[in-house]
């Protein structure tokens, strides 16, 4: 026998779903307009439906999926490239947005695509053969990093995440490497403009910009980088 899931998400409306999706290459293959709002998209081996509820809050969504890929950097490129085409800018903030790419404690590389109805879909390619989540590291600021990550693309909990970086970055009696505070700013500045906080959002991305890093130090903090230049716009 063979099986395939299909996850049927909400939406208020089902046309700025359809929009999105087209823009970031996916086909219509179905539309409902009555009696009940539902559609269907594809794009290669991924198919998403969704449903319309008239008193849905996008902004208070839990509603998630999850995408695996065998080629998750050129999956992220593409999307990257074709909303900026769309709107002008690769959107990291408020719905729809495409969160950094980056290697994850539970051996995926993975981003997370935020549509207009407030769905995640989370995109990864396995970088281990354990997805269990590794032992947080014993370093003050490895761990922050570690930990903020967490709350900040699994549990959804931004302001958890602040906290923990605020705390490493006030810290005076230990200072972190330049690349982990390089991470700890640009994740800082991620979390801040997803919670709609600007100015702290320009502080930490002005405070990573000054970071000098050598060329190997760049090269380990790659990831970071595309995210400072779409943070930045």
């Amino acid at each position: 026998m063979t099986e395939t899931t299909t996850p049927i998400l909400p939406c208020r409306t089902i046309q700025p779903i359809l929009d999105f999706y087209e823009a970031v290459g996916f086909a219509v293959t179905f539309v409902q307009r009555s009696p009940n709002p539902y559609a269907a998209v594809e794009r290669g081996g991924i198919q998403l439906q969704f449903f319309g509820m008239k008193d849905y809050d996008p902004r208070g969504s839990y509603s998630t999926c999850y995408v695996t890929t065998d080629d998750v950097d050129a999956l992220y490129a593409d999307f990257r490239s074709r909303l900026k085409a769309a709107y002008g800018r690769v959107p990291t903030r408020g719905l729809p947005r495409i969160g950094a790419l980056r290697d994850t404690s539970f051996g995926m590389r993975q981003f997370l695509l935020n549509d207009p109805g407030g769905n995640c879909v989370r995109i990864g390619q396995p970088i281990s053969d354990d997805q269990r989540h590794a032992p947080a590291p014993k370093g003050t600021f490895a761990r922050a990093l570690h930990h903020a990550a967490l709350f900040a693309d699994s549990k959804l909990d931004l302001a958890g995440a602040a906290r923990v970086l605020d705390r490493a970055l006030a810290r005076e009696d230990e200072r972190p490497t330049r690349v982990q505070l390089f991470r700890l700013l640009v994740l800082r500045a991620d979390v801040a403009a997803r919670l709609g906080e600007d100015g702290t959002a320009r502080r930490a991305l002005d405070r990573a910009a000054a970071v000098e890093l050598a060329e190997d130090e760049r090269a380990e903090v790659r990831d970071d980088l595309v995210r400072l230049r779409e943070l930045r716009g």
